[in-house]
């Protein structure tokens, strides 16, 4: 089974906590990656089933731009299938502090 990857973008902390938070409830997910992106833009990357990832994401995007102080979500992106050398350069490989909270 191919294990998709969906990421979002946000601006400010506040969005991308609230998208984290929808995304690994609405959908039965994993979060592989949480990181600074740039200046104040910070990005969270998910792991599972597609339509699980596709539905996460959904939900992630709507929490993320429902931000009262100002948080958004800039940019979003979903990979049904990586390949594995994509796998081994990005940080969206199961690590040992995930690896016990995956779902699949």
């Amino acid at each position: 089974m191919p294990i998709a990857v969906g990421v979002i973008e946000t601006q400010g902390f506040s969005a991308v906590l609230a998208a984290a938070d929808a995304m690994v409830k609405a959908a039965a997910v994993t979060i592989v990656y949480y990181g600074q992106a740039e200046s104040a833009r910070l990005i969270v990357a998910v792991r599972g089933q597609t339509a699980e990832v596709e539905r996460a994401v959904e939900a992630g995007i709507e929490a993320g731009n429902t931000q009262s102080n100002g948080g958004k979500v800039i940019t979003h992106y979903i990979v049904p299938n990586p390949p594995e050398n994509v796998e081994s350069v990005l940080p969206i490989h199961f690590t040992t502090k995930s690896e016990p909270f995956r779902v699949m």
